[in-house]
């Protein structure tokens, strides 16, 4: 009788099959017969979801925690620590709102241009010729806007009544200060200066993460016949803000310095003020709102973008900006001028603090402001294609 041999198993791709019976059965995987594909679990979903999220957040291997986050919260400390020896020798506090855009545009310019001279040895000219269109129209935008506004408080400060004294609202802290100068100042470093630098690393997101090499994470997307739509709406919601930031600026001004007894004792409500009580915060958050939509317009959106101009509302309405400057106000009137502080208390239920109210749609200001947008949306056009 011939005795009967397993067949030789034959050679096989092991990258098409992992298991092979030579024998063969109900459950042998070949080829032709690949394994059933697992059901996924909640715990494997749960898995994909955290992978997916550290994903976005970390953006890839190099990760923006790494190469955004930390280099910008390191150069914004660095930064917030000189502008308080600055501030205390000279007893000023609003070294700190001087520092705002003037450290915005430095981390800016490190991320767009400065990485790459120091890191990759490449000239400065080499690399601001490498951007992209809107890589420069984010690195000009948030220059031109911290320039203004660093020109604005420093001016402002120059103009104040007495060479030595600080802004008014830091002046009532200091004498709220029972126990003198040194406790002040030895606070004010944890109070007033370093929590600041939390605000600015992540409102610093959208003029940061763009200039990362590469962009990783999960990068949201457009429609392609809405690249060119989006770009010419963000530049004018852009160009938008910054009219209404210099005008608020320039018809204030104007205000207090017409000379007239009543503009002392009332609140000004001229123009733009006419439109919302902060409308120069109202700007601000236009302006920094404008640049993720650039980037979604030109499928650069990472997600953590977004905490970016969430954190600059959140600054403006909640932490300082119109809370902390009405309470000063509030305060302030009614100890100085009492009539004054009636006026403010008229004025704040007039108008709304920060968005304009359906009424304000026949305010020819609104339409002036919204005018300077699509304005700034064109000549950005035209030079884009003629120069």
């Amino acid at each position: 009788m011939p005795v009967l041999h397993p067949p030789k198993a034959v050679a096989v791709d092991t990258d098409e099959v992992k298991v092979s019976s030579p024998w063969g059965s109900r459950g042998y995987v070949t080829v032709d017969h690949p394994p059933p594909a697992a059901k996924p679990t909640s715990s494997s979903r749960r898995l994909a979801a955290h992978h997916a999220l550290s994903t976005s957040l970390l953006g890839g291997d190099l990760g923006i925690l790494r190469d955004t986050l930390l280099p910008s919260f390191a150069l914004h400390s660095g930064l917030s620590a000189i502008a308080y020896v600055a501030g205390r020798l000279s007893d000023r506090v609003e070294a700190k709102d001087m520092l705002w855009p003037a450290a915005q545009v430095a981390n800016a310019w490190w991320a767009a241009i400065g990485s790459q001279v120091i890191s990759d040895n490449i000239p400065a000219g080499t690399a601001l010729r490498s951007l992209n269109r809107p890589r420069r129209l984010v690195l000009s935008g948030v220059t031109i806007w911290g320039a203004r506004l660093f020109c604005r408080l420093v001016h402002r400060s120059l103009k104040r009544p007495g060479s030595d004294s600080d802004d008014p609202r830091y002046e009532a802290l200091k004498k709220q200060e029972p126990r003198g100068w040194t406790v002040f100042w030895n606070k004010a470093l944890w109070a007033l200066f370093l929590p600041e630098v939390f605000f600015q690393t992540v409102i610093g997101l959208p003029f940061t993460v763009p200039f990362s090499r590469p962009l990783g994470g999960v990068t949201l997307k457009a429609s392609s016949m809405c690249h060119s739509i989006g770009q010419a709406v963000a530049v004018g919601l852009f160009s938008a803000g910054l009219a209404l930031e210099v005008l608020a600026d320039w018809q204030l001004d104007g205000f207090k310095e017409s000379g007239e007894e009543w503009n002392k004792r009332t609140m000004c409500r001229e123009g733009v003020w006419g439109l919302v009580r902060h409308p120069n915060y109202l700007g601000d958050a236009l302006v920094h709102l404008s640049f993720p939509l650039l980037l979604y317009a030109s499928d650069m959106l990472t997600p953590i973008v977004l905490l970016g101009p969430l954190a600059n509302y959140i600054f403006l309405r909640f932490y300082r900006g119109d809370k902390e400057n009405e309470g000063n106000q509030a305060k302030r009137y009614g100890i100085e001028d009492v009539s004054k502080k009636v006026d403010f208390d008229r004025y704040r239920k007039e108008l709304n603090a920060f968005w304009p109210g359906t009424n304000q749609v026949s305010n020819k200001w609104a339409w002036i402001v919204v005018g300077c947008g699509v304005a700034g949306a064109v000549v950005e056009k035209v030079i884009q294609e003629f120069l």
